[in-house]
This record gives structure tokens, C-alpha cells and sequence, in this order.
């Protein structure tokens, strides 16, 4: 009796630990793949998108690390430089501008590159008036 019981406390154990190992592969994935990508092993291009407008505000392409500070509503990006030295960019968040982060990681890059580009359409037009 004694021996069923230590059987049936067994495999109610091994059957737990299987069952969780499959939600653990994803949560480690997942961490080693944010971890890279915080380490500036990984390419990535962060897009900011005007909701409203439906326009893509700018780009910004290259080894980065990106936090999302909710408290003061914006996006903090750090980039390293080929110098060793590292930039930091904020990017400031509302209700009608979200962003999207892809992982583009390729062997053809420079891992001290990065890019962003700024969508021109949307800057405010500024007319000048000259008074003489």
C-alpha cells in the first residue's frame, strides 16, 4: 500500500514537471532573446506609428536596447557607437502614437550602425513672414 502510494505521488510529480517544462521553454526563450537584444547583440527596428494619421512617424534601426516607461509615457533607447560610447533617445508616447519593435538581426551588419529616419509629412509646415 505503502509503495502504491509513493508510486502515485511519483508520477503525479513527474506528470507537474512535464507539463510546466513547456511553459518554461517559451519564458526562457523569451528572456535570452530580450537579453541578447539588450546586450546589443541583436538588430533591431523600432517603428513609431501616429494612430490617428495612420503615418509612420519615424524609424530607428540598429543594435539598441528599449525600455517602455509607462510612468513618464515614453520609450527609452539606448545605442551603442563604434566608439564604445552609447547615445540614449526618448521617445515620447500618447494615446494616439504607439510603436512596434522587430528583431531583423542579420550577419551582414554592423553592429555599431543604426538609423532612424523621420517621416517628413509629418512636421509642421512653418511659414516665415519677414517685417523690415
Amino acid at each position: 500500500m505503502k509503495r502504491k502510494i509513493i508510486t502515485i505521488v511519483f508520477l503525479i510529480a513527474t506528470s507537474g514537471a512535464l507539463m510546466t517544462a513547456c511553459g518554461t521553454e517559451s519564458t526562457r526563450v523569451s528572456y535570452n532573446l530580450s537579453l541578447e537584444a539588450d546586450n546589443f547583440n541583436d538588430t533591431r527596428q523600432l517603428t513609431v506609428i501616429d494612430c490617428i494619421t495612420e503615418d509612420v512617424m519615424f524609424q530607428m534601426t540598429g543594435r539598441m536596447s528599449i525600455t517602455a516607461d509607462m510612468s513618464d509615457n515614453q520609450l527609452e533607447v539606448i545605442v551603442e557607437d563604434e566608439d564604445g560610447g552609447y547615445k540614449k533617445h526618448f521617445i515620447g508616447l500618447s494615446d494616439n502614437v504607439t510603436y512596434i519593435v522587430e528583431d531583423i538581426t542579420s550577419e551582414d551588419v554592423n553592429q555599431y550602425q543604426y538609423t532612424l529616419n523621420f517621416n517628413p509629412n509629418m512636421w509642421i509646415p512653418v511659414e516665415v513672414e519677414t517685417i523690415d
